[in-house]
């Protein structure tokens, strides 16, 4: 009997290798016998460096900017004995940073929204640049930014400068006084480098359906900040895409990305790195490719994914769904685990999953199940055994996977 472990983080609560971990204890206790294989999943979002990080990726600690200037440590992860660095926007310009680390975050959400800056993002791809990768990830998830991007490319040698010459404040209200941006200054390596965005965000980066609309308010913005944002924005595009053919390499600039799917995606970051080069990839597809979950399904009797929250959102491009996609083209049954549920049986039946189990079954106290939640997900673990067809021979050739 084989089962993969494969759930995203309880946010807020346990690691997604601290939920494996949880599990297989309680499963381990009804069926002593069970192979149990654990690969940490994410969706291109917070969680994801600590995803490939399980699979025995380097950790590396980089102090940068944050949103509003203080120096964070952010960690990224470098590919073992190859080019590869998967860096995490959550992590540099993280809406969820703690307190302590950000101690000049505005009070005032309008305030927050204009000046939070993607300069340790940029500062991130420096680091990885300077450590020779050569294929770089970017998780955009998570962000409390709606510079476009800005603050990033400046941090690799962008210039952008008012009427006077003289560099703008950072955040999207320095983007209001922006009247050329000079391209000569930045950093060649990062044309030459392969970027992938990890992105399952479809809007473009400005209007109704743009950046400033839809995500500024959970940043701070009221109305009238997210108008601001947007014609900053809109400012932004139309003085970087004049900028892009004074690139020396005529195929690393592409004027237009502003319309581009993804383009709105971390306040508008995904249009800047569109248009200097980056591809936009599936963030859930790609990071189950990285940490090679179709290996892990190769005779597989049973998998459990889940997520903090099981929720509408959980439909639209999270990684339980990418799982349970995996899954069933293997033919294997899956069951989800979740810390709250807010979707039907009727709804987890209609996507797929064979079953569905929430802490707050168990537990009707949500800060228990946040506070407490590994007795909880050991009891969960047990019933996962009812799930576990019977009478299946071990497979040979593989080892568990702690």
């Amino acid at each position: 009997m084989r089962v993969v472990l494969a759930p995203d983080k309880f946010k807020g609560s346990l690691t997604a290798a601290e939920v494996c971990s949880a599990l297989a204890d309680g499963l381990r206790r009804e069926l002593p016998e069970v192979e149990v294989v654990s690969v940490s999943v994410a969706d291109g979002g917070d969680g994801t460096v600590a995803a490939v990080l399980d699979q025995g990726w380097q950790a590396v600690t980089t102090e940068v900017p944050g949103p509003w200037g203080d120096p964070v440590a952010a960690t990224w992860a470098r590919e073992p004995d190859g080019p590869g660095a998967v860096l995490e926007m959550a992590a540099s310009s993280g809406i969820a940073l703690a307190p302590q680390d950000v101690p000049s975050r505005p009070d005032d959400g309008p305030t927050r929204a204009l000046t939070a800056s993607t300069a340790g993002t940029g500062a991130l791809f420096a680091a990885a640049l300077d450590q020779g990768c050569s294929t770089i990830v970017l998780g955009v998830g998570g962000s409390a930014t709606n510079d476009g991007g800005a603050g990033m490319l400046s941090a690799l040698g962008a210039r952008l400068l008012d009427a006077s010459g003289h560099p703008v404040p950072p955040g999207a209200a320095g983007l209001e006084s922006l009247d050329r941006v000079d391209l000569s200054g930045l950093d060649r390596r990062l044309l030459a480098a392969e970027v992938l965005l990890a992105n399952d965000v479809d809007n473009p980066l400005t209007g109704d359906d743009g950046a400033a609309a839809v995500f500024g308010p959970q940043k701070g913005a009221d109305p009238a900040t997210v108008a601001r944002i947007d014609a900053a924005l809109a400012r932004w595009a139309e003085l970087l895409d004049a900028a892009l053919p004074t690139l020396p390499e005529p195929t690393a600039g592409r004027p237009g990305r502003a319309t581009a799917r993804g383009a709105g995606a971390a306040g508008g970051t995904g249009y800047a790195a569109m248009a200097v080069g980056a591809q936009q990839v599936s963030g859930v597809d790609h990071v189950l490719d990285l940490v090679g979950l179709d290996d892990a399904l190769e005779g597989a009797d049973l998998v459990v994914t889940g997520e903090g929250m099981l929720d509408r959102q959980t439909l639209s491009g999270k990684a339980p769904v990418g799982v349970l996609a995996r899954a069933r083209r293997h033919g294997i049954p899956v069951v989800a685990v979740c810390g709250h549920r807010a979707l039907t049986d009727a709804e987890t039946d209609e996507v797929g999953f064979a079953a569905a189990y929430a802490l707050t079954d168990l537990e009707p106290d949500v800060e228990r199940c946040i506070e407490d939640p590994v007795p909880l997900l050991e009891r969960v673990g047990g019933l996962l055994a009812g799930h576990v067809p019977p009478h299946q021979p071990p497979t040979s050739g593989r080892e568990e996977t702690p």
